[in-house]
């Protein structure tokens, strides 16, 4: 393992009222150079530097704290994790989540993979599939306490993807790295027909920088209806 100074990181994380143990803090540096590895084969992520991936990333993904209680047991799913972010991160600080890693693309599962065994993680799954085939019912439709994602995409479309994993009165948190007011007022109307509210925004920076984060919080007040979501496709190329 490289001699990385991770004071920055911790820093980041005490800001936000988190301290990690050694084991932890060992594990996040094993998946960096995972990740760095990885990527030089197949395309993970553009940001590779050492701080970056750090904060960029790391304290990015742990800043759910700043809407959802991450230090109790629940069931998450992370869609469109990509590399792993936000899903694997929150894991390995809070190991008590049960979550679930959801990715179309096989080489990210692959990758996943190789990380959760080399850190020997427990109660955490990866599925290579697509949010629409999975939402439907006898899937993993509502057996969700929270849903997350980092994905690019606007929210009608993210909410059709999310909200039929979460059960009643569960949450969708959805990351953006922008202000969103127009995209909102063309979600609500998606989100009310998904059987979620509105709930709120938590709009920060990232610790020690003007990075600008926002956390858009949804409540699922009602069942999903059956017809949602719509198949493969169709949520992004025509959003609610």
């Amino acid at each position: 393992m490289k001699n990385y100074d991770t004071v920055q990181f911790q820093n980041d994380l005490s800001e936000m009222g988190i301290f990690l143990t050694e084991k932890k803090l060992e594990q996040f540096l094993i998946y960096y150079e995972m990740l760095v590895e990885w990527n030089e084969v197949m395309n993970l992520t553009a940001i590779t530097e050492f701080q970056d991936v750090m904060k960029k990333h790391f304290v990015d993904s742990i800043s759910l704290i700043k809407a959802y209680d991450v230090t109790r047991e629940s069931s998450v799913i992370d869609i469109g994790t990509g590399a792993g972010f936000p899903g694997l991160a929150l894991k390995i600080a809070f190991p008590q989540l049960k979550v679930t890693l959801l990715d179309s693309l096989n080489k990210r599962i692959l990758f996943l993979n190789a990380v959760i065994e080399k850190l020997n993680l427990s109660d955490v799954e990866t599925i290579h599939g697509r949010a629409e085939d999975f939402a439907k019912p006898g899937k993993l439709r509502e057996q969700y306490d929270l849903c997350v994602s980092r994905a690019v995409a606007n929210l009608s479309t993210l909410s059709e993807y999310c909200l039929p994993f979460v059960k009643k009165e569960g949450m969708f948190i959805s990351y953006k790295s922008e202000k969103i007011s127009e995209e909102i007022l063309m979600a609500e109307n998606a989100i009310s027909l998904l059987g979620g509210k509105v709930k709120e925004q938590i709009e920060f920076t990232l610790p020690n920088s003007d990075i600008y984060r926002n956390l858009f919080v949804i409540q699922k007040i009602k069942d999903t209806p059956k017809k949602f979501p719509r198949k493969a496709g169709l949520p992004a190329k025509e959003p609610l």
